[in-house]
């Protein structure tokens, strides 16, 4: 197996809540936490989003969401479903109607706020097309949205407004006797976000969905996000994520797994531990690891990789990893594996060399992984 070891000082312990699919996808109870993104296409080019949501699909989105605000959207809808390798989220907002053929295409989850897509009658007709379809629910409460009268009642977006709302909602799915459903408290603030959800994980057990809305650009919306989600994903909150970045939603999805990643929640592909560089590094660590990221992309086990530039912490690191390379001196650096010294390798075959090492030991791993499956 990959060298991880389990530390006491490590163990999350999380949140208990139900379980419910969104299509193939277990959300909540013990399933591992899924990462969702969602397409910035227009729905209707039904090429075109398949496309993102394929590339999405590769770097490990279990979700992804789609808007669907016309018609034309939930027309294109069910030719997307179908050929869709992940499943579906229908992104509603208002129209109940769009809610209702959304189901009838194909969407594993509507995701709505019940409390503005019309009077109890039409709230009824969305829960019964879900029923009959299979569909689940995410209720979607965000701050710069909230009900009027919740905003008159507390002055401002806030905490208790926020999970006022989505309590609201989970009685109207509920008192028609829907119990699949996830639920969110986005904002665009950490701290308002993070309070928000902490209150509604004491409040139900519904599946929770995080996000940091409008994070922001790729650098600031990933830290913000890594603040955000990290604190909650530590205290044991959180049964699936989305990383809400202007950027390519396939970058959304990478920070996600990272997020997850850090914390031990979940292992995908080449997890590269790798030193910043300074005047001791033996090779140009900044430049091998950017080219090593780029090629292993296509690498899914999860397994460790150390690159470090100098005998400073390398051969530390390289104790703790699957594969390592520690920088030396004339030309040439050691490889470590599974932990040990094995071989020494000049710095300019250094990187092709890693790939080949990397691509036989996640072999390796997945082969062991399905013996022990199969016995």
């Amino acid at each position: 197996m990959s060298l991880n070891p389990i530390r006491p000082w490590r163990n999350i312990e999380r949140r208990k809540s139900r379980q419910i699919m969104v299509g193939r996808v277990p959300v909540g109870g013990d399933a591992p936490i899924s990462v969702q993104t969602m397409t910035n296409t227009d729905t209707s080019d039904v090429r075109g989003t398949l496309d993102q949501i394929i590339r999405a699909a590769d770097v490990g989105a279990d979700i992804v969401r789609v808007s669907t605000p016309d018609e034309s959207s939930t027309r294109a809808l069910r030719e997307i479903c179908r050929e869709s390798p992940v499943p579906i989220v229908a992104d509603i907002h208002f129209h109940y109607r769009r809610a209702i053929e959304a189901a009838e295409a194909g969407a594993a989850c509507l995701r709505i706020n019940p409390g503005n897509i019309g009077d109890a009658n039409r709230v009824r007709e969305v829960i019964k097309a879900a029923r009959d379809h299979g569909c689940s629910i995410r209720i979607g409460v965000n701050a710069g949205s909230l009900e009027k009268h919740l905003l008159e009642k507390y002055g401002e977006p806030c905490p208790d407004a926020m999970v006022e709302s989505g309590l609201d909602h989970i009685k109207l799915l509920q008192d028609n006797d829907f119990h699949e459903f996830k639920i969110s408290v986005k904002a665009s603030d950490v701290f308002l976000a993070a309070a928000a959800y902490q209150q509604l994980a004491d409040a139900t057990d519904a599946p929770i969905h995080l996000g940091i809305t409008e994070a922001g650009g790729l650098v600031a919306g990933t830290v913000k996000s890594a603040i955000g989600l990290g604190n909650l994903l530590w205290m044991g909150i959180g049964d699936t994520i989305r990383v809400s970045l202007s950027a390519d939603p396939v970058e959304e999805v990478k920070v996600g797994f990272e997020i997850l990643k850090s914390l031990g929640l979940r292992t995908r592909g080449v997890q590269i531990i790798s030193c910043p560089s300074c005047a001791r590094q033996g090779f140009d660590v900044i430049k091998t690891v950017e080219v090593l990221e780029k090629r292993l992309e296509h690498i899914k086990t999860p397994m460790s990789l150390s690159i470090i530039g100098c005998v400073v912490n390398g051969p530390g690191e390289a104790l703790m990893t699957d594969i390592g390379f520690t920088g030396g001196g004339a030309g040439s650096g050691m490889v470590y594996l599974t932990g040990k010294q094995d071989h020494k390798m000049s710095n300019d075959q250094m990187v092709d060399h890693i790939v080949e090492l990397v691509e036989k030991r996640a072999a390796e791993l997945a082969a062991a992984e399905a013996a022990q499956a199969a016995e």
